[in-house]
């Protein structure tokens, strides 16, 4: 009884689930049939401004319970589609910025919302297993066609975390326990400070979207191995196809693979790649109650599967290619308020002459449907899905253009 009973609550729940995101995948037409749901055709503003009134009375709300300075806005995610996120207020926005850089195929991708409705894949939304300990039977199968499947060059290791600061962390706890392992009592007593391993971004995104040179990277690592220091490659941000290959460092040609490659963000999770002398000996080493998602890899392997089929990484080169030209222009237009124009694929930005005309830059291109991002001191930092095509780009040139002349 107690069984059929709790049968029928899930399958109740599963309708539940099931409807509310059939709304997300479909609009209904006036005769009653269903068609698939396409992204807006331009941004729509409809407040005075962004954040809108809704917005404003959520973020009173929740600043009674913590601090709620980091929020732009408030978003109906239901609503949201494709490059376009729509705030709890109805406006449209074009997002340049996806959640902080961490959306690969925009808002409500039809093949993530039909992998998620699957029952096989629904398990894993209602039981979240403790990974570490206590991993589903299709486990090692998902690893291997997804995170394996698009592993770094030389490296067949991986440990999944639940994000990119723990994914750095503990890629960092491996080259530390690894570098004890062979020497660190006799270089501690020695020089009493002694280095276990280097990590550094392709790109320094959150500091302002620095670039280095390939033969910088090759540099760093002849002294990372005439030294015996590990190489954390850290790629939570500049991983997953978004620099035109699907790792950063690619792009470098280093002489061999890194030791660690992190990601995060558009891989939809977190974790680490690694070489087989980092692999831990014992148990519990590099541990936590989850490490890592499953049901993250039922996603990545449909995210996977588009960038592949559609070639996502190419676009992403191309359209990449036209967004820098289009800041160049721009800084060539009006070389007070823009400068210093710099990309690698779609990871691209751009300076303002001081953190406040950055700030009014980004708040006045949000006023006109359009949603970037800032880093560093003054940058304006664009971090669009895989599917941001050039109609995109004209749309977002039309807005960027017209902000800044009105501030001339």
């Amino acid at each position: 009884m107690a069984m059929a009973i709790m049968s029928r609550i899930t399958c109740r729940a599963a309708f539940s689930f099931n409807t509310a995101l059939t709304r997300c995948l479909f609009n209904a037409t006036s005769d009653g049939h269903v068609t698939e749901r396409v992204e807006p055709p331009g941004p729509r503003v409809i407040t005075s401004e962004v954040p809108g009134p809704k917005s404003k009375q959520l973020s009173s709300r929740l600043s009674q319970y913590q601090n709620s300075d980091a929020v732009h806005f408030f978003v109906d995610y239901e609503q949201s589609q494709g490059n376009y996120v729509v705030d709890v207020d109805g406006n449209v926005l074009l997002d340049i910025f996806t959640q902080i850089a961490s959306l690969p195929l925009g808002y409500n991708h039809p093949s993530l919302v039909k992998a998620v409705k699957k029952t096989e894949n629904m398990i894993n939304l209602i039981n979240r297993p403790a990974l570490g300990s206590y991993p589903s039977a299709d486990f090692v199968e998902r690893l291997e066609a997804t995170l394996l499947s698009v592993a770094p060059p030389g490296l067949c290791h991986v440990q999944t975390m639940g994000c990119g600061t723990c994914a750095v962390e503990s890629g960092m706890k491996a080259v530390q326990m690894a570098y004890q392992v062979r020497d660190l009592i006799a270089t501690w007593e020695k020089n009493g400070d002694p280095v276990a391993g280097l990590c550094i971004e392709p790109i320094q995104s959150e500091g302002g979207d620095n670039h280095a040179s390939a033969t910088f990277f090759q540099g760093l690592q002849d002294i990372c191995d005439e030294t015996g220091v590990y190489m954390i490659m850290d790629e939570v941000q500049t991983g997953g196809a978004v620099s035109g290959k699907f790792w950063a460092h690619e792009h470098f040609h280093l002489k061999h693979f890194p030791d660690v490659v992190t990601f995060s963000k558009k891989l939809l999770s977190g974790g680490f790649y690694f070489t087989e002398e980092l692999k831990p000996k014992e148990g519990y080493r590099i541990y936590n109650t989850w490490v890592g998602d499953p049901v993250r890899l039922v996603l990545l392997e449909y995210v996977l599967k588009e960038i592949k089929e559609k070639d996502l990484a190419a676009n992403a080169e191309i359209v990449g290619q036209q967004l820098l030209n289009g800041l160049k222009a721009l800084q060539s237009e009006f070389p007070g308020l823009l400068k210093n124009a710099r990309g690698l694929g779609t990871l691209c930005a751009v300076d303002a002459p001081t953190p406040e005309i950055r700030d009014d830059i980004l708040k006045r291109l949000r006023n006109k449907g359009v949603h970037l991002g800032g880093c560093g001191a003054s940058s304006i930092r664009l971090r669009p899905s895989l599917m941001f095509t050039s109609q995109h780009v004209a749309i977002f040139f039309d807005k960027m253009r017209s902000t800044v002349a009105e501030m001339v």
